[in-house]
């Protein structure tokens, strides 16, 4: 599934901006798919309010950002929901230095376990391999900045966003809603 025009970081960062919110598409990426694996209600609004504690304090957005962050928790939703649609975390493209992407992926995974600490109150209390992912993803969050700029380097970059991928799918599979229940089933339909 192509993403759509809309939700391209460049879009989001614009919009982010004309908001004068201070953080970045990557960073609100990651806290939305963190409340989103954490098991948040898909029925409702629900996940909105954690996304705007972390955004603005806890105040509503503009309506053109709104709208866009809205955009974005549905195909959000319907990639990480289903494999087919191909989940991954928003981070720059492979023309972007080394370096930036690898911050971005550590700006992501902060955003991410914050998101999902929002809410899921259980984490402590998760499977032994979850518990484990989030421990490897604390540890990638802390990742180096300064990379050089070789294949190993990318090879090993590109294998830390695939955990992260993989990571968050796994808590998605734990926290998420239980799809086969039917009731779940028809709530998690986007109209």
């Amino acid at each position: 599934m192509a993403t759509p025009p809309s939700l391209r970081i460049d879009n989001l960062l614009a919009a982010l901006d004309a908001a004068e919110i201070g953080q970045t598409p990557v960073e609100v990426h990651g806290a939305l798919v963190g409340i989103i694996c954490g098991g948040v209600e898909q029925s409702k609004d629900t996940w909105c309010k954690p996304l705007l504690e972390l955004m603005n304090d806890g105040h509503p957005l503009p309506d053109p950002l709104h709208l866009l962050i809205e955009e974005l928790y549905q195909d959000t939703l319907s990639r990480i929901s289903d494999i087919e649609f191909g989940f991954s975390p928003m981070l720059p493209e492979e023309e972007e230095p080394l370096t930036q992407r690898v911050e971005a992926l550590s700006l992501w995974v902060q955003s991410f376990l914050t998101g999902i600490a929002m809410v899921q109150p259980k984490i402590d209390k998760a499977s032994a391999d979850v518990q484990e992912v989030i421990k490897d993803l604390a540890d990638i969050a802390l990742i180096e900045f300064d990379v050089a700029e070789d294949e190993e380097s990318e090879l090993a970059y590109m294998e830390l966003m695939e955990f992260a991928k993989v990571a968050a799918l796994l808590c998605y599979s734990e926290f998420g809603p239980d799809l086969t229940d039917l009731n779940q089933k028809e709530a998690n339909v986007i109209h």
